[in-house]
């Protein structure tokens, strides 16, 4: 059975923290808070660790997850030719809800899966997962549900989904958030809003806008945004929450969440202190 840690309190998340760290650094699975939904994650510099998580939530390669990192100084480590308008996104929207997809510094010894040279950053605004972030660096972390099945807003919820292929599970309470970030792709001259999430895509374009036009010279009309990136929206789903994976960003295919799931976990928990969850029927797909 795996062992679930109480970190909602800072007693719990000491205990926890370290223990949690080193099993990421060796490979294994974390299930852990963030201020949208539950995120499963694994040491993004670890090839079979991002392979687990895939296999994990029933994926392939050709969706590779995200990258979560604890600092906004770090997006120059891991993405290159970096446009102004997604620092001006950066500045307004991080942490919290918002994924970038970046051009990936092509001399990073990673395997996140079929990138296509390009990496999806964000930085959650959760204070557990940026402790686990400022410990261990950059985390490959998808949203912790088999593909297609609901995004999970509590510790049960991930658990019923992903069993015994995660080793630890961070129960931060329920999750505050409830709809998955927005992603914007913005390797481009200009932004493409591949999926409206918690951020409103209008919003997005107004702080690309606003950053322009305070960056222009007076009477210039560099300000507006250009009829390719308001034309952007096309590519937004009509539903927030719809399951498809966005082209680029690849991630957080999960339905809105739904009432508790059946539980399913069968992992060794010879954690000292660790709660665990009791066995249970195999969630269906």
């Amino acid at each position: 059975m795996s062992p679930v840690f109480d970190a909602t309190t800072p007693e719990g998340l000491a205990d926890a923290l370290p223990k949690v760290v080193a099993g990421v650094r060796e490979g294994r699975l974390v299930v852990l808070p963030t201020d949208t939904v539950y995120g499963v994650g694994a040491d993004a510099f670890s090839r079979e660790a991002v392979a687990g998580l895939l296999a994990a939530k029933g994926r392939g390669r050709e969706m590779p997850p995200p990258v979560l990192i604890a600092k906004t100084a770090t997006v120059d480590g891991l993405a290159t030719d970096v446009p102004d308008y997604a620092r001006a996104l950066i500045e307004r929207y991080w942490p919290g809800p918002l994924t970038l997809v970046l051009q990936a510094q092509p001399s990073l010894a990673w395997d996140l899966g079929e990138t296509r040279g390009t990496v999806a950053l964000r930085m959650p605004d959760d204070d557990i997962a940026l402790a686990i972030l400022a410990d261990i660096g950059p985390m490959a972390v998808s949203s912790a549900n088999r593909t297609g099945n609901p995004a999970s807003r509590t510790v049960v919820e991930a658990a019923a989904q992903l069993g015994a292929a995660v080793t630890y599970y961070l129960d931060g309470g329920p999750s505050r958030g409830g709809l998955a970030s927005t992603i914007v792709d913005c390797t481009g001259l200009e932004p493409v809003i591949l999926r409206e999430g918690a951020l409103a895509a209008d919003d997005i374009l107004a702080v690309v806008a606003a950053a322009r036009a305070n960056s222009a010279p007076d009477g210039d009309t560099a300000g507006s945004v250009t009829p390719a990136a308001t034309g952007a929206q096309d590519a937004v789903a009509p539903d927030p929450t719809s399951t498809g994976d966005a082209p680029s960003a690849r991630d957080d295919d999960a339905k809105p969440p739904t009432a508790d799931d059946p539980l399913e976990c069968a992992a060794d928990a010879a954690e000292s202190g660790a709660q665990t969850l009791p066995d249970a029927q195999e969630t269906p797909r």
